[in-house]
């Protein structure tokens, strides 16, 4: 294989690797929004607990009755704060699992159930960091070979294709 391949393949491969390197740092970032989102909203349902509460009902018989308003306003905000406690509810639930999930398993748990507004604002404000976790490590190194074989299986196939000699047609 030619020199140049070898060092486009390595360049690829800590390309890939870095990427890589980055999906424990997202999750980890992902994990503190996703606190921070439960932190907030279970203020929120405190604060509506307690006016439900000093008013002589429950959080859901005062949704119920703010669902149930003829005034659009009044019923909208009983939509929105059922919302706020479904969703609470589901948040909770989702980082109880990334809690018990393995280091590898808390990326795939954000990817496949992963709260979208969370993972939005984690984008946003996402900063790389250098991987000093096992996890951020070996997420790295298998970036780096994924990218790297990747890259010289390509090739390989190319140059496959290119030295195949091509039938000769014989002349009458």
């Amino acid at each position: 294989m030619p020199r140049i391949a070898r060092i486009v393949a390595f360049g690829c491969g800590l390309a890939g690797g870095v990427l890589a390197s980055q999906l424990p740092e997202f999750s980890q970032q992902y994990r503190q929004r996703l606190g921070g989102s439960i932190d907030e909203l279970t203020r929120v349902l405190q604060h509506f607990d307690a006016d439900a509460q000093s008013s002589g009902e429950t959080r859901d018989s005062a949704i119920l009755r703010l669902r149930g308003n003829a005034d659009t306003l009044v019923s909208r905000q009983g939509v929105a704060m059922q919302g706020n406690a479904e969703r609470l509810t589901r948040l909770e639930n989702h980082r109880r699992t990334m809690i018990e999930a393995g280091p590898f398993m808390r990326v795939a748990l954000m990817m496949r159930d992963g709260d979208t507004d969370v993972m939005e604002a984690a984008y946003q404000d996402f900063e790389p960091a250098v991987p000093v976790t096992e996890e951020g490590i070996l997420a790295a190194a298998i970036g780096f070979i994924g990218a790297w074989g990747a890259l010289l299986l390509l090739t390989g196939f190319v140059r496959s294709l290119l030295r195949r000699p091509r039938p000769r047609v014989a002349r009458v």
